[in-house]
This record gives C-alpha cells, sequence and structure tokens, in this order.
C-alpha cells in the first residue's frame, strides 16, 4: 500500500505536535509539518525531533516557503534547516512571482542549501498563485536544473489550473518525490474568481472518493512509491470533527478505503 502521510492542513488550527500525535493515533506513516516563523524556537526543533524519534511516524514535508521577496532568502534558509534537524525530506514552494526566470533565481540557492541538508524542493502551482499552472511550474523547474528541485501535484490545483492527470504522463517521473491528495467537486461550482478558488483551496476540500475528482486516473499516473500527503482542508470536516485524532482518522480511513 502507498505511504499515507497527514498533511498539516488536515488540522490546520493545532500545532505541529498535535498534528503528529493525531497522524500517529490514526495510523498514518508519516505526517507533515508547517513552520510558523512567528512562534517556532530552537525548543520547537527539539520537541518534534524528539517526538518523531519515539514513534513510528515518519516526517515528510515542512512548509512554506513562498516565493517573492529575495531578503526573504534567509527565513527560507531557517525553514530548510529546521526541517533538516527533525528529518523532513521535502519542503514546499509556491511563488508570488510569475516571470519563469526570476522565480527560478529565487529558487536556485535554496536548492543548493536544501541539497546539502537532503531536502527536496517541490514547486506547487496554485491558480491562485502567480505559478498558477503545470505548464509554468516545468518551465521554472527546468530553468533551474538541479535534482533536488521537485513539482508539487495536488489534485484539486491540477484541476482548477484546466490539467488532467493525463497531461502528467509525459512528465519525468524523477520529478515526483511525494503528492498531496484530496477529493472536491469535479467543477468548481460557482463563478470562478480568486475569491471562489480560494475559499475551495482552504475550506471546501473533501475525503478521497467523495468528490468528482479524477483521483483514480491520478494514482495510475504516479508511481506507488510516491508518498500521498493528505491535505484535506475542509470546513465541514472541523465542524464534524473538533478532535485532532478523531478528524484525522476520519481521512485515514476514507484515503485507505479509497486507495
Amino acid at each position: 500500500m502507498r505511504s499515507l502521510s497527514l498533511a498539516s492542513g488536515t488540522l490546520v488550527e493545532f500545532d505541529p505536535l498535535t498534528v503528529l500525535r493525531a497522524a500517529e493515533a490514526a495510523g498514518f506513516d508519516a505526517c507533515g509539518v508547517w513552520y510558523d516563523p512567528k512562534v517556532w524556537t530552537h525548543r520547537t526543533t527539539r520537541e518534534l525531533k524528539h517526538a518523531f524519534r519515539s514513534c513510528a511516524v515518519e516526517p515528510l514535508e515542512i512548509e512554506v516557503i513562498m516565493l517573492g521577496d529575495p531578503a526573504d532568502t534567509d527565513d527560507h534558509k531557517r525553514l530548510l534547516d529546521a526541517g533538516a534537524d527533525i528529518g523532513a525530506t521535502e519542503a514546499i514552494v509556491v511563488s508570488n512571482v510569475s516571470d519563469p526566470a526570476q522565480v527560478a533565481d529565487l529558487m536556485e540557492p535554496l536548492c543548493a542549501h536544501a541539497h546539502r541538508l537532503n531536502i527536496n524542493l517541490c514547486l506547487e502551482f496554485l491558480p491562485i498563485f502567480a505559478i498558477n499552472d503545470l505548464a509554468g511550474a516545468l518551465d521554472v523547474l527546468e530553468r533551474v536544473d538541479r535534482r533536488n528541485a521537485k513539482l508539487l501535484i495536488d489534485p484539486l490545483h491540477l484541476a482548477r489550473a484546466g490539467s488532467t492527470p493525463a497531461a502528467l504522463a509525459d512528465v519525468d517521473e524523477d520529478l515526483f518525490s511525494f503528492a498531496q491528495f484530496c477529493d472536491a467537486p469535479a467543477e468548481l461550482g460557482v463563478q470562478r474568481s480568486h475569491e471562489a478558488l480560494l475559499e475551495e483551496a482552504l475550506h471546501g476540500r473533501v475525503n478521497p472518493g467523495d468528490g468528482g475528482l479524477p483521483l483514480a486516473e491520478l494514482l495510475r499516473v504516479l508511481s506507488p512509491t510516491i508518498p500521498l500527503s493528505l491535505e484535506v482542508r475542509s470546513r465541514s470536516l472541523r465542524d464534524a470533527f473538533a478532535d485532532p485524532v478523531e478528524r484525522a482518522t476520519n481521512v485515514f480511513e476514507a484515503t485507505k478505503a479509497f486507495v
């Protein structure tokens, strides 16, 4: 069976240690970590490092690096350093810059830093950010041309960006190190706007199998060795399962049944 990981966004209101404990209780193989520079301290790193070493759950991704101002590079490197300390192998990158050449220039020194830490930089395209489709993300990665510069697929963003799993068939499989996973209605259902896309991305996802996205087709394209990070940002799940373990368990069981 594929490795299943609990993304921090599924338990967005909880701290990283609570997410890890919920992932462990629910049966996940791994979990992601949200890095908030305003509250993250050396103690945070120590506690998470110890907690991961004390359980069977593996650290997967740390997020998020938001490219834009070159002055933020040192902050992004601190995120990568924290990720390496706790054992994360992936870091999520999004961009507020639309020019592929500029994005590549911002990514390149981070890739060099991450390479020394054995971390992949995974560029995610989202219709609500400047790098907003598959073609744009692939353009950036071709310019960066580093082995640890990867492509992150989220089935919701893939669909809303106008692509399908078939569009991934010709993408070099070495560009994939993990993928996000969730479901949603096949169509947005309201007039397309930045606000509507943002609302859905943050609150409108559902468990795999409960929506209309072509998830089975996506799984046929992705190698079975690629972990799936369950990012089910859902207002309905937050309302139904206020307890983090109960919510994580609901997502895990639904995903396991689907996969």
